[in-house]
């Protein structure tokens, strides 16, 4: 599943159409994961784009008349295409600009979802749950020991729950536990202030790291401009069971945790039994 790296890369590769107006909306298929609004084609035909904004994992296309959320799903991609480019099996969505420019969504499992906002994006039933971003102010030492002091969960789980902090999917979750040193089965109400604060710098560097490698490529993830990213060369646990640990040569594990796979070096982090 793309994760918040990806989703920004996307967010990115879409810059080219701002203050472009909408020509044409086309839904081949409307059964996503949400019904696509049929009310679309009408609703943004001479609209311009005026921002791209990103929320989590979610796209916010913000036009004259109201918001567009987009999202990835488990498999989709968002190109940026010629109108004549033809449409292929999985190509469900297009956003025509009057430019000649494409955006187009291809989501062979229809995971993903087409919604409108309207004025209010922020108070979206998907949206306005979330916690905060991980990349911003908001998230920070003070406020992540404050919220796990009352969570006995795994610290994995715990980090990857989106009313804590959004974002933070099953790779970015184990490749930033691994910097922090931190075992992923710990207790999220053990964690430190120290451990708190370590973790914290190691998600905006992980994502940021991610972000300036183009994101991670693993199945299905292109950018916008249809180029693959190249973080999962850079990874030290996520997808690399019985390989050397890249600091201390020990076979990297794999458990099954919250029902996802979860990779890590039991030699570089030391299970925590007592809170400092």
């Amino acid at each position: 599943m793309p994760e918040l790296p990806e989703v920004e890369i996307t967010r990115r590769g879409l810059t080219p159409l701002l203050n472009q107006s909408v020509k044409n909306v086309v839904i081949r298929n409307a059964s996503m994961r949400w019904p696509i609004p049929e009310h679309l084609p009408q609703t943004l035909l001479n609209q311009k784009l005026i921002s791209l904004n990103r929320r989590a994992k979610y796209i916010l296309a913000d036009f004259e008349c109201g918001t567009l959320l987009l999202h990835l799903g488990m498999s989709g991609r968002i190109s940026l295409l010629d109108r004549n480019y033809p449409p292929e099996k999985h190509d469900h969505f297009d956003i025509e600009f009057v430019k000649g420019s494409v955006l187009r969504l291809r989501d062979p499992r229809r995971f993903g979802a087409v919604l409108w906002a309207g004025c209010t994006p922020n108070s979206h039933a998907l949206l306005k749950p979330l916690g905060p971003e991980p990349l911003g102010y908001d998230f920070n030492v003070s406020y992540l020991h404050a919220e796990l002091k009352s969570r006995s969960t795994a610290i994995k789980i715990a980090i990857m729950d989106s009313h804590l902090v959004v974002g933070v999917g099953n790779i970015y979750a184990s490749e930033s536990l691994f910097r922090a040193r931190i075992h992923p089965e710990t207790s999220a109400k053990q964690l430190s202030l120290k451990q708190c604060e370590k973790l914290v710098a190691e998600i905006k560097l992980t994502l940021n790291d991610a972000l300036n490698a183009g994101g991670s490529s693993l199945r299905d993830f292109f950018g916008a401009d249809g180029n693959p990213g190249y973080f999962q060369q850079q990874y030290f646990a996520y997808g690399r069971a019985d390989e050397p640990c890249k600091v201390c040569a020990k076979p990297i594990k794999c458990i099954r945790l919250g029902q996802r796979s979860t990779f890590f070096c039991a030699h570089c982090q030391q299970p925590q039994t007592i809170k400092q």
